[in-house]
């Protein structure tokens, strides 16, 4: 509280010369600029403001579905135009209407103060220093690429002050800011660039001879894909809702699924992404990594909780959960190839997996690559019937069935990742897991089972 009480009073203390308004204060173009920025703030993240009411009632969808997922991408440019044409305190002007009146997460009054603070703060510091730089007086004459290296140095003013507030809440929050911060600045850079251009060009347009309507036009492209842009958001939002639904609803029949699957989805990432895959795959990988148990719901719940050998009527009952959990997700379409990684992820190199008896490269490169996740999570973390293994047995027990069970192509990739990321398994429930079954074995030596059985290697209490 103290750390949000201290930004507030900084924001305040930045926007206290309005008080005093003199000539260099434009209100015309202050209202302006954040009536502007408020509208497009909103149509891009689906907030419930009259302008968003008016969108949805001019496009005819109702309010639910626009407000389906706020959280959109955020639309900048506006804001960037306010910095680089007006002073300090009036640029962060700009930014209050849109952050007070925007979407926010309860307890929403103070995480809406929080926002407008945080924003005005950044606005501010970020027209100073353009103003500093002479960035105003380049941009009359918009000499470039004088204006264009002010701009971006406020641009730049803008996402430092931002971050570090940012970073500051995190730390406070959380206890620790996280290892992936670092990664989400250097993925939120493009985007900012982006914005920070479409700021410049605004501004430009302005001090032209048509004025702001140049500059409301100029937005047009602009707008078009920051709706493009939220619409995404919304629709990766639904799919995720739909993957989690599922996953709970496996989780109620078989206990050990709460978080195998999510750690099966995590560590099939890390093999894509050792592997090079493209963005969009490693996305759609992810979803059928965490989906591949789903035909677990079409398994009598008494099997899934057993706490002892099957017969082999019950494995072979077990053994089509994966043409199960195919039918469940054929409908799926935003899992593409996933679903075919769902149907194969226990078929074997050597043909002697299931359902279908697939070898070698005829079985699809997700299914490869979900078996080896599902593997080596499996053999990672601890049962009811038995301890997990060390990481470091778990990786040697897979490379010593790659070429037989597991493509060792997949088995380096995981190797790979684990020896740059690490891998902690989750540790059981207190009182550990409520009967699981002690899933269809893996791995060599070979069980002795007739040729026409599938049959898995890795001794007992493998692979789910």
């Amino acid at each position: 509280m103290l750390y949000l009480a201290a930004v507030l009073t900084a924001a305040a203390a930045v926007l206290l010369p309005l008080a005093a308004a003199g000539p260099e204060f434009d209100w015309p173009r202050i209202g302006l600029l954040a009536l502007l920025h408020l509208c497009l703030e909103s149509l891009a993240q689906g907030a419930r403001t009259p302008c968003a009411r008016i969108w949805r009632w001019v496009r005819g969808r109702s309010a639910d579905e626009a407000h389906a997922d706020p959280r959109g991408s955020g639309f900048f440019p506006v804001l960037f135009a306010g910095v680089l044409m007006l002073p300090p305190a009036a640029a962060a002007l700009v930014a209050l209407p849109g952050a007070l009146l925007g979407p926010a997460a309860p307890p929403r009054g103070p995480r809406r103060l929080w926002n407008g603070a945080q924003l005005a703060l950044a606005a501010a510091a970020a027209a100073e220093v353009f103003r500093l730089l002479g960035g105003a007086r380049l941009l009359l004459g918009t000499r470039f690429p004088g204006a264009a290296l002010g701009a971006l140095a406020a641009i730049l003013t803008f996402c430092l002050v931002n971050g570090v507030l940012v970073a500051g809440m995190i730390r406070l929050t959380r206890g620790a800011v996280g290892p992936g911060a670092l990664g989400a600045l250097r993925r939120a850079a493009p985007a900012a660039l982006l914005h920070g251009a479409g700021g410049l060009m605004i501004a430009v347009l302005w001090q032209g001879p048509y004025g702001a309507f140049a500059a409301v036009l100029g937005l047009l492209p602009l707008t078009i894909t920051a709706w493009l842009s939220a619409q995404g958001h919304r629709e990766r939002a639904a799919h995720r809702a739909t993957v989690q639904a599922l996953v709970q609803a496996v989780e109620i029949k078989d206990a050990y699924t709460r978080g195998h699957s999510e750690r099966v989805g995590r560590a099939s990432v890390l093999i894509a992404r050792q592997l090079g895959l493209a963005e969009e795959r490693v996305r759609t990988l992810h979803f059928a990594g965490t989906l591949h148990d789903v035909g677990k719901l079409a398994v009598a719940t008494e099997l899934l909780r057993r706490n002892g050998p099957l017969t082999d009527a019950e494995r072979r009952a077990v053994e089509v959960h994966p043409v199960f959990g195919h039918e469940l997700v054929r409908q799926l379409d935003f899992l593409g190839e996933g679903r075919d990684g769902i149907l194969h992820h226990h078929e074997r190199m050597d043909g002697r997996g299931y359902p279908h008896g697939l070898a070698g490269e005829r079985i699809p490169e997700f299914a490869r690559i979900i078996s080896v996740a599902d593997a080596f999570d499996s053999m990672t973390s601890t049962r009811s019937y038995r301890r997990g293994r060390p990481v470091p047995e778990a990786v040697a027990e897979l490379e010593r069935c790659a070429g037989s069970q597991f493509d060792p192509v997949m088995v380096g990739a995981l190797v790979r990742a684990v020896a740059e990321h690490g891998w902690q398994p989750e540790p059981p429930p207190p009182g550990g897991w409520d009967g699981e079954v002690p899933d269809i074995p893996l791995g060599v030596p070979e069980p002795a089972r007739l040729p026409q059985q599938s049959g898995t290697g890795l001794p007992t209490g493998g692979a789910a």
